[in-house]
């Protein structure tokens, strides 16, 4: 018996890295998972690697920016699995990730860039409330990040807003019996990691962590099966750090 049998997930970016270990760890304890992704192929590969390990998933393709494609992700999980009780807002662009200013950010690519690392989790968020309801609640974990604490770029800017997002809706969900946290992970090796930041900054990052290493995604899967299970049942409108003891705060 695992402990969220019968119980079903959508899991946003996870036809790779963080996502993957989501899904993976999520049906690994019961869970009917839905890999929500833009890269079919990769999100398929995931789901039959699923299957293979006695688990059970489903892929569909999914654009978190558009709200008729989270609805459409929304819609899919709730006829192929009954409903839905769990939602992971895991997808960003990051590992494609221009590197710019603030004050030189190309404007459409810097709306393009909030459209799904901000906006994304609140149009996924929006989709699935309503079957949560019919379920009587729920609970939803958004990835955030240490960027959201250190400079950055827009990077950081989009993390700042999905913490205050978390804790904005943990008000507007509480009464619904909708759950609401978020995951600041700080980095974390994965290919995403090696394309997106160069060695030599990577190694001086964690030369100053208490624990001096990279990350890795099986790091933030208890944190996030914690989050979701019962035993979180009295805590919503949180961010917790999953870092090595990168950062501090009071």
């Amino acid at each position: 018996m695992g402990r969220f049998d019968g119980k079903t997930a959508i899991v946003t970016g996870a036809a790779g890295g963080i996502g993957e270990g989501y899904a993976r760890a999520l049906a690994a304890e019961g869970a009917r998972v839905v890999v929500a992704d833009l890269n079919t192929t990769a999100g398929e590969h995931v789901v039959k690697e699923i299957a293979a390990d006695g688990g059970t998933a489903a892929f569909t393709e999914v654009d978190v920016a558009s709200p008729e494609s989270t609805k459409a992700m929304a819609a899919f999980a709730a006829e192929r699995f009954g409903g839905i009780d769990f939602l992971v807002n895991n997808a960003a662009i990051y590992g494609t990730m221009k590197f710019d200013f603030l004050l030189n950010v190309d404007w459409d690519y810097y709306q393009k860039f909030l459209s799904v690392n901000l906006n994304g989790a609140l149009l996924c968020t929006r989709a699935v409330v309503p079957h949560m309801r019919k379920r009587g609640g729920g609970a939803i974990v958004n990835q955030s990040s240490t960027a959201a604490w250190v400079y950055s770029g827009f990077y950081g800017l989009a993390k700042a807003g999905i913490n205050s997002l978390t804790q904005q809706l943990a008000t507007e969900l509480g009464g619904q019996r909708i759950r609401i946290n978020a995951i600041a992970p700080g980095p974390i090796d994965t290919e995403a990691t090696r394309a997106s930041t160069p060695p030599e900054v990577v190694r001086n990052m964690v030369k100053a962590f208490p624990i001096s290493r990279l990350g890795k995604p099986e790091d933030l899967t208890g944190m996030c099966l914690f989050l979701l299970s019962p035993e979180a049942g009295w805590i919503t409108g949180q961010i917790f750090n999953v870092d090595g003891g990168q950062t501090f705060r009071s």
